[in-house]
């Protein structure tokens, strides 16, 4: 976001934005290239402000020991960018030059031909007759490497070369530099080009250029308004929507205690042991009336992973329980304590199984059991985000359709949760004609495409999605995260 609104030439709105990602990178050495990024958009943003000290002072900090050596060429002709205007030719110089004899700068035309470029602009800051040699040179490179923003930059320079010397070539080289510029759409480099030109020019060339410089600095200044607002908006549609989620998560935590308080200490041992045994049967009778009820693949996955999560979770903890009950002095106050510590975890247990597995209402309070169901996925470490979920007519979606939103939903972030390490989590509501598409986006460390019907409960949200006419499409390589769009009929 930071560097799109760069892009816009909100440089304000972008260091408020790079301000707030630094705290997530700067105590992390496991994202160097992240550091190096924000570092970069905070460093340009000081430059195009002409805040020269805080510029190089992050610039600087972009560079570690993981960044290449043109990632670095092309930050360190940032650094030089801001000592000339600062005034500090010499220095600007001092740090160009050395870069002119390493073979990886030389083999990347775009990057070489800038520092030519440079090492010119500040060689005829200071009247060296050797800026035209490099000025030359930067633009032979750029035109056998057609690239465009070499070639409009190098003319530029030409031209401002020859502002003094030459008018009539100054004129030349300025015209095509924004002929170069206009090719590129790049509105800063036009406005620069047309500034230049209204220097060295007189009369009907003047006029004209005068015209246009104050045409298109109009539109884009419209334009990134325009992009402020935008950015505006999305930043407090999303601020709502987790304090929704935060609600949400606050009335579930005020609820869950009031039923711990109304907790009695005195409870009978054989009574709490006999409801945790009915509740234990209840869930197996429902697994078994489930499978008779429903023979698909999606549904017999789910019911092994329930049984799983009883065996290895829930039937060791019960036996272990009844044994401490056997051994040990209830009377004790201490034992009494732990015993009922034991009853409590194994409740957490059961309930949180059960939840998992539960009623979801198709009224009216269906979007609010989403809801809430995301947001206990929502915790310090990862952080979801929600889009669009208010836009879609809840109410004109049948039951079946309600329901496997919600356990894909369910799947991709009991997945997210086991499997994938994700800080964050996009979901994203969206309607076109008379189809309701989902898409789904984590951070997390991904997976090679070729496994993913495999493992982690895939492929039962892809039969999920075919069983109601949908397509569904898995976008992932591991350490890329993880990305899905689902799209079925209304």
């Amino acid at each position: 976001m930071a560097q799109i609104q760069q892009n816009q030439g909100d440089y304000t709105g972008s260091e408020i934005t790079s301000t707030e990602a630094l705290p997530y990178i700067e105590n992390s050495n496991s994202y160097p290239y992240g550091q190096t990024n924000i570092y970069i958009v905070l460093g340009n943003n000081y430059l195009n402000t002409f805040d020269n000290d805080n510029a190089i002072f992050y610039f600087k900090k972009a560079i570690n020991s993981k960044t290449d050596e043109v990632i670095k060429a092309g930050i360190i002709n940032n650094i030089s960018i801001a000592y000339a205007q600062k005034g500090d030719y010499q220095k600007a110089i001092e740090i160009l030059l050395p870069l002119t004899l390493k073979k990886e700068i030389i083999n990347d035309p775009k990057i070489y031909s800038q520092t030519l470029s440079n090492i010119g602009y500040i060689y005829n800051k200071t009247n060296n007759s050797k800026a035209i040699n490099f000025h030359l040179k930067s633009l032979k490179i750029s035109l056998k490497s057609k690239e465009v923003l070499g070639i409009a930059s190098s003319y530029y320079n030409l031209s401002n070369y020859y502002k003094e010397r030459n008018p009539n070539l100054a004129i030349k080289y300025g015209t095509i530099a924004y002929q170069e510029a206009t090719k590129l759409n790049s509105v800063d480099d036009r406005l620069g080009c047309l500034k230049l030109l209204i220097e060295i020019t007189k009369g009907s060339q003047l006029k004209k250029y005068s015209v246009k410089y104050v045409k298109i600095n109009d539109s884009i200044t419209k334009v990134r308004q325009q992009a402020k607002n935008q950015f505006a908006k999305m930043k407090y549609d999303s601020k709502k929507e987790k304090e929704e989620i935060l609600n949400l998560k606050a009335q579930k935590a005020e609820n869950a205690l009031e039923l711990q308080l109304q907790k009695s200490t005195t409870l009978n041992l054989y009574v709490i042991v006999g409801i945790i045994l009915t509740i234990t049967g209840f869930i197996y009778f429902y697994l078994i009336e489930k499978s008779k009820r429903e023979k698909s693949k999606t549904s017999y996955d789910t019911e092994v992973r329930i049984a799983k999560k009883l065996h290895d979770e829930l039937a060791n903890d019960v036996y272990q329980t009844m044994v401490f009950a056997e051994t040990q002095d209830l009377s004790s106050s201490y034992n009494k304590e732990m015993l009922l510590d034991n009853l409590d975890t194994i409740y957490s247990r059961t309930r949180n199984i059960s939840k998992e597995n539960s009623f979801i209402p198709m009224g009216p309070d269906f979007i609010s059991s989403l809801q809430e169901m995301i947001s206990g996925f929502d915790t310090e470490y990862v952080n979801i985000l929600i889009y669009g979920v208010d836009t879609i007519n809840w109410s004109t979606i049948i039951d079946i359709k309600k329901i496997t939103i919600y356990r894909v939903l369910q799947e991709f972030l009991i997945n997210m949760k086991k499997h994938s390490e994700a800080s964050l989590v996009v979901l994203s509501f969206k309607k076109y004609e008379n189809n309701l598409q989902l898409d789904y986006t984590d951070n997390g460390v991904g997976a090679a495409i070729e496994k993913l019907n495999l493992k982690n409960g895939l492929q039962n949200v892809e039969n999920r999605i075919l069983a109601i006419k949908g397509t569904i499409t898995f976008d992932t390589k591991p350490g890329k995260g993880f990305k899905s769009s689902i799209t079925f009929p209304l």
